[in-house]
């Protein structure tokens, strides 16, 4: 984990990067307008040569030479006007280009953004996200700290920023995870995992337990698999909580089509099926270490959609947990399905709000395609995800 520190002013302190922001046209950011001088009549040339004038998400990495006490210095696009997006984005676009490096230096967070240490903790610690379990000689992240220049009482929300931070990079490595090596019983497991080390509530239920409890859909979606489902029920529930909000994850640890087989192109990045389970046990974590005063329910129903003899077929019915019955037409629309038991179980829950997420089903696009003023009638044959 990175270190995130306060520090000096820029004149006292020291580095192997120094970041500082740029606005639209070359309007200097904190502290840049002072680096840019002490660096020398050069520079401004030098960046108009480069096609630099500030715009959102443009970085330039320039020596420092004698006249500071930092080997680079990095600066970072900001756009016109910053909001909180846009600060995390560019702390993000710092940390991306300063993994060779050990002590960066930034005045990011001194742009005039609520919660601005926060914002760039965050962004800076996903922008050095990389995923390397599975290269023989990966390229490693050096830096190990990054220092605030004249920042202080920063550790409350540096420690927020972390523990978001941290929870994003678990989703993402969840993701990026081959789907041989996430299986549902395994995903269920790391949920487990987190739910101890972090003081939630949960339950799993295993394949007998789904048929049981009239998980139809994602019984029927899993029929094909020989890794058996498994239905994932986090709980964050402090005392002084009054509302609760709910999260359903849609789960397909690996999305074949099923019998309404997908191409081999379509399957290249399915193993991402699974995003918004991942994303739930991410949410569920950072809100138990952020503490946050509200219930909150993670659901995940988990499966993969495959090709075995037993795969529900094309013109099937299920029967979903609220008792609704539904007619399978394309075994490739099998989202919705799994989404429509983790949604009756979370209705279950009588909560104030209801959140579902899911990689973009086809449907979506073809919704908003098809649908004009003089149409209001639903589409009822939608394309699978």
């Amino acid at each position: 984990m990175i270190e995130v520190v306060g520090g000096p002013e820029i004149p006292d302190g020291d580095g192997d990067v120094l970041v500082v922001p740029v606005f639209k046209d070359l309007v200097w950011g904190p502290g840049a307008g002072a680096v840019v001088a002490a660096m020398g009549d050069w520079v401004e040339p030098y960046l108009a040569a480069q096609d630099f004038s500030g715009k959102t998400g443009q970085k330039a990495m320039l020596p420092a030479g004698d006249s500071l006490p930092f080997g680079r210095v990095l600066l970072v696009g900001v756009g016109s006007e910053i909001d909180a997006e846009g600060l995390r984005r560019a702390a993000g676009h710092a940390g991306s280009a300063t993994t060779r490096y050990e002590q960066i230096t930034t005045t990011l967070h001194q742009l005039e953004v609520d919660e601005p240490v926060e914002l760039v903790t965050v962004g800076f610690m996903l922008g050095q996200y990389r995923f390397h379990n599975y290269q023989s000689d990966p390229t490693e992240v050096k830096t190990r700290s990054l220092v605030l220049a004249g920042a202080r009482d920063i550790e409350q929300d540096v420690a927020r920023g972390g523990a978001i931070a941290g929870s994003v990079a678990m989703a993402r490595d969840l993701v990026n995870e081959p789907a041989a090596a996430k299986a549902p019983a395994v995903l269920a497991s790391i949920a487990e995992r987190i739910a101890d080390n972090h003081g939630l509530e949960i339950r799993v239920y295993d394949e007998a337990e789904i048929e049981a409890e009239g998980f139809g859909g994602l019984r029927g979606v899993s029929l094909g698999a020989d890794n058996p489902p498994r239905m994932v029920v986090m709980r964050h529930s402090p005392a002084v909580a009054t509302r609760t909000v709910v999260f359903v994850g849609k789960g397909i640890v690996f999305d074949s089509g099923g019998l309404s087989i997908k191409s081999a192109a379509g399957m290249e990045t399915m193993k991402t099926d699974m995003s918004g389970a991942a994303a739930v046990f991410a949410a569920l974590r950072a809100i138990a270490q952020l503490a946050l005063p509200v219930n909150v329910v993670g659901i995940a129903p988990l499966t993969e959609n495959m090709t075995g003899g037993s795969a529900q077929r094309p013109g099937d019915v299920i029967t979903a947990r609220n008792g609704k019955t539904i007619e399978v037409l394309n075994t490739d629309a099998e989202g919705r399905l799994v989404l429509a038991d983790g949604l009756s179980l979370a209705a279950e829950e009588e909560p104030d709000l209801i959140v579902d997420v899911a990689t973009l089903t086809g449907a979506s696009v073809v919704a908003s395609v098809r649908r004009s003023p003089a149409c209001s009638r639903a589409t009822t044959t939608l394309p699978p995800r």
